[in-house]
């Protein structure tokens, strides 16, 4: 028996133009809190400043209901001016940020700058022992460029998912940023932005 297209999760960026104000971000996260919705990915950023716009752009999933709900609900916060599901819209530009910290010595750093340098990635910070690579693309670009670096990188400490961050301090641990259950890699977000 196949899932009816109501149960279906989807994945979905919605672009939201609020007022750029004190609180406006605390109650976009609120809303998806209150009711169990999840973010995946969370981007805000000043679009007018002469009218004092900033855009939100979330990252989330959920049915096709739950979509609905979700952009009714944003829809009706009072500094919200415009929800836009790009998802729905076509054609939109999307990519990923990330950054990367890879550990080793020897070979393996001189490995890992040569997969950084196939995979476009660049060197945001340099130990003895590290590399922190930043890098922008698809999902899948990044989760290849990560599957390649396993192996080069000491993996003495598990990464927990909530190691996550968009910061890698130098010299920091665990050597490889990774969530356990194959999430994007550390440091990731979306940026979304219609044609």
């Amino acid at each position: 028996m196949s899932p009816s297209s109501s149960s279906v999760i989807e994945k979905h960026t919605i672009a939201v133009l609020v007022d750029n104000e004190p609180g406006v971000l605390a109650r976009v996260i609120g809303l998806f809190s209150g009711r169990g919705y999840n973010i995946e990915s969370l981007t805000v950023a000043e679009v007018d400043r002469a009218k004092g716009l900033s855009r939100i752009t979330v990252v989330t999933s959920g049915t096709p209901m739950i979509i609905e709900q979700i952009k009714a609900q944003l829809g009706r916060l009072v500094p919200v001016h415009a929800v836009r599901d790009l998802t729905e819209e076509g054609a939109h530009v999307e990519r990923e940020l990330a950054l990367i910290k890879v550990s080793g010595t020897g070979d393996k750093r001189i490995e890992s700058l040569r997969l950084a340098d196939i995979f476009r990635a660049r060197v945001v910070d340099s130990t003895t022992e590290s590399f922190v690579f930043e890098m922008t693309g698809s999902t899948e670009k990044l989760n290849a460029f990560i599957n390649l670096m396993e192996p080069l990188a000491w993996s003495t400490y598990p990464a927990p998912a909530s190691s996550r961050s968009l910061a890698a301090p130098a010299g920091s641990e665990p050597p490889f940023q990774r969530s356990s259950i194959g999430e994007p890699p550390c440091g990731s977000i979306t940026i979304a932005t219609p044609m």
